[in-house]
């Protein structure tokens, strides 16, 4: 377990004078009349590590795409460093790696030009000065993939590729780095490296926030814990979420924390 540096939750009321990172308050949201995520209220302050967890259908890609202001709240508010989310426009402080990321192994291009796209936000489609490729480049070496920049994504691992995106949201700059199942399609062997790269770029000051089905590697490496099931179950330490029951009424099971469901 990492030690929790960061602010801790507020949940439980106790504000902080910081801007947080993102905020919801009584967030409800729903594709047809049923709901898929009620009540919603939690905020994520700067330099915070957290992981979103819960069953399948959950609702935590949904909440995750209010967060970020892709989808719009049917009730209550959502911000992003204080503006509503779904007006928030300043894209290069925020670093998404999707769910299927790894769907681009399809694309012909190489990992150093996956990486320069983290630098549109700033220079747009024009071109790159030296002070940009510099960036891509340390970009590259804090995620390891110096050595692979000219290769081609097709050619990498689930891993590896999974470094490339990380290293284009480095590239942008972001404060705030959002992964939405990056072990999916990942190597066993690749799994604590990918975490042990979060943990040093949270600790660098970088908010960490993801949604994560590996429950071992959850408690184990992250500070904060959300469990969700359409409304909230816990909030707070991974050491405690492990101690409460909170998902055996989330997931309607006694799952192994320890070994995760990997």
């Amino acid at each position: 377990m990492r030690t929790q540096t960061s602010a801790s939750p507020t949940s439980s009321g106790t504000a902080s004078s910081t801007e947080s990172a993102i905020e919801l308050s009584d967030v409800d949201f729903g594709y047809t009349s049923s709901p898929v995520v009620e009540e919603i209220s939690l905020r994520i302050d700067p330099g915070e590590y957290v992981a979103v967890v819960g069953p399948n259908g959950s609702g935590k890609s949904t909440l995750m795409q209010l967060m970020l202001g892709l989808l719009r709240p049917d009730e209550g508010v959502a911000r992003l460093f204080g503006e509503s989310a779904h007006q928030f426009d300043d894209g290069e402080r925020i670093g998404y790696v999707a769910q299927h990321a790894s769907a681009s192994k399809e694309m012909p291009i190489t990992v150093r030009e996956v990486v320069k796209m983290g630098r549109f936000p700033h220079v747009g489609f024009g071109r790159l000065s030296s002070e940009d490729w510099d960036i891509v480049d340390r970009a590259l070496d804090t995620v390891g993939m110096a050595a692979f920049s000219n290769r081609r994504v097709t050619q990498l691992s689930g891993g590896q590729r999974q470094r490339a995106f990380i290293a284009r949201a480095l590239a942008s700059e972001a404060d705030l780095l959002v992964l939405d199942e990056p072990t999916v399609g990942v190597d066993m062997e690749s799994v604590e490296a990918f975490y042990n790269l979060l943990g040093s770029l949270n600790s660098d000051g970088i908010t960490v926030l993801l949604i994560e089905h590996d429950l071992g590697a959850v408690t184990e490496h992250t500070d904060r814990v959300i469990c969700l099931n359409r409304e909230i179950y816990f909030d707070g330490s991974a050491n405690e979420f492990v101690e409460s029951d909170a998902l055996a009424r989330a997931f309607g099971t006694t799952a192994d924390l320890l070994g995760g469901s990997r």
